[in-house]
């Protein structure tokens, strides 16, 4: 394989993967990542045409301020989704592409009775009192 650095700096495409390693992946994870690198790793990528992508490393800091949503949390959503749907529709038979208040409500409700053994016994009265069948 034999690859050039872009003038834009580590214009290497995220699919690239040499003797088995996502190569793709880490040049576009280092240049993401470029200020939590210590200064001499930046400058050995730097020697191999490798830069910083400040659109890269806005997205990844937007990510990581992204507040994190408990698994109770997505309960309760999938849950308030749920009970929007059965009030509005009458059933609980969601279709699976279905989207309901930014929950996508048909997979959540899928999920739920894929995993049922992990649901707490509270979690598992409060689908059954909206109607949902095992």
């Amino acid at each position: 394989m034999c690859w050039r650095p872009s003038p834009r700096g580590g214009g290497l495409p995220a699919d690239v993967v040499f003797e088995g390693e996502q190569l793709g992946r880490w040049v576009k994870a280092q240049r993401a990542g470029w200020p939590g690198l210590e200064e001499d790793q930046r400058d050995l990528l730097a020697a191999i045409g490798i830069e910083e992508d400040q659109g890269l490393v806005a997205a990844k800091a937007a990510a990581e301020a992204k507040p994190k949503v408990s698994r109770a949390g997505r309960f309760g959503a999938g849950l308030a989704a749920l009970t929007a749907f059965v009030e509005r529709e009458g059933h609980v038979r969601v279709p699976r592409t279905h989207k309901e208040g930014g929950v996508s409500l048909g997979s959540w409700l899928n999920n739920q009775k894929a995993r049922r053994d992990k649901l707490t016994t509270e979690q598992l009265g409060q689908l059954e009192a909206l109607g949902v069948a095992w």
